[in-house]
């Protein structure tokens, strides 16, 4: 017999192991992009404190709403981007969180909120003194 080609189920097969590793590598990306976005916004909150030490120099309080937890989203985080980073676009969709500051006396706290349509959102905050706490959805 004389074979010229590959038989329908050798291509199913093929075709099938090539699926797995798709999806395999598929999961393991998200993964890799979703931390790569974590650490980026800890990067980001970390300019932010130092933000926060040049503006209570220049203006002898600290910035953020007055309490004990504030709104992240695109608002807060663009006046954050305006009072503490100078105006720089770092809190874009890119980075995949939205943040705000709140302020309580001498100290302040930096919140990050992922920007998700899962009700499971990872939520980062930063205290004065940079120690960085995450939310069980992270």
């Amino acid at each position: 017999m004389n074979r010229r080609g590959f038989t329908l189920i050798e291509l199913l097969v093929v075709v099938a192991i090539i699926g797995i590793l798709a999806a395999a590598g598929l999961v393991s990306y998200s993964g890799y992009v979703k931390s790569a976005k974590r650490k980026s916004a800890q990067n980001i909150m970390l300019q932010v404190s130092l933000g926060q030490v040049e503006y209570f120099s220049d203006e002898g309080e600290y910035y953020g709403s007055t309490g004990s937890d504030c709104t992240a989203n695109d608002a807060s985080s663009n006046l954050v981007e305006k009072k503490l980073l100078g105006g720089a676009d770092s809190i874009n969709d890119d980075l995949g969180y939205f943040m705000c500051t709140v302020k309580s006396g001498s100290d302040f706290t930096i919140v990050a909120l992922e920007d998700s349509k899962s009700s499971k959102k990872c939520k980062l905050t930063m205290n004065k003194s940079t120690k960085l706490t995450r939310s069980t959805d992270c």
